[in-house]
C-alpha cells in the first residue's frame, strides 16, 4: 500500500502550509502579491461562503492547493469556478491535480452546479493533464475589461 492522499477544506492550522503552496503559485507565474493580499485571501477562504480552500495531503504532508468559487449563470443552474490549483512540483505526475480536480467537481455537483471549469495559459505544462480531464473549446477566446482609474476620473 503506498502513501494515501487526502482532500479536504482548508482549516485555521493549515495557514502556513497554504501560504507557502499558495507563494509557490504566484513564484511560478511571476505575480508578486503583498502580504495583505494573502492574509485577505486566507480570510476569505476560512470565512466567505461562496469561496473555498482545499488541501490535498501526502502522507499527511500539505502538497497541494486549489481555490474555487461558486456562482449563477445565465443559462445553468450555476457554475463552479477552479480558480487556482496547484501542486507542490518535487511530487508532480502522481495523480494529485487529477484527484483535486475530482474533488472539486464532486463538491460541486454535491451543492448544485453542475458545470466546472478552469482557465489556464496556453503554454502551461499542466495542459497535458487539462487536455485528458477537461475539454478544451477551441475557438473562445477570454477578454478580460479594467477600466483605468484616470479615464474614470477624466469622464467626471
Amino acid at each position: 500500500m503506498g502513501v494515501v492522499l487526502e482532500i479536504n477544506f482548508l482549516t485555521e492550522s493549515d495557514r502556513a502550509c497554504w501560504e507557502s503552496l499558495a507563494r509557490g503559485k504566484d513564484a511560478y507565474f511571476e505575480v508578486e502579491r503583498g502580504d495583505d493580499v494573502y492574509e485577505r485571501t486566507w480570510r476569505r477562504l476560512i470565512d466567505d461562503e461562496q469561496i473555498h480552500g482545499v488541501a490535498a495531503r501526502l502522507g499527511g504532508k500539505m502538497v497541494g492547493i486549489a481555490h474555487y468559487l461558486f456562482h449563477a449563470s445565465v443559462w445553468y443552474a450555476g457554475r463552479c469556478y477552479l480558480a487556482d490549483l496547484f501542486v507542490d512540483p518535487d511530487v508532480r505526475r502522481r495523480g494529485i491535480a487529477t484527484a483535486v480536480i475530482e474533488w472539486v467537481a464532486r463538491d460541486a455537483k454535491e451543492r448544485g452546479f453542475s458545470g466546472l471549469y478552469w482557465n489556464t495559459l496556453e503554454d502551461a505544462p499542466a495542459r497535458a493533464l487539462y487536455d485528458k480531464v477537461g475539454k478544451f473549446h477551441q475557438g473562445l477566446i477570454l477578454y478580460t475589461y479594467q477600466r483605468d482609474a484616470n479615464q474614470a476620473s477624466a469622464r467626471r
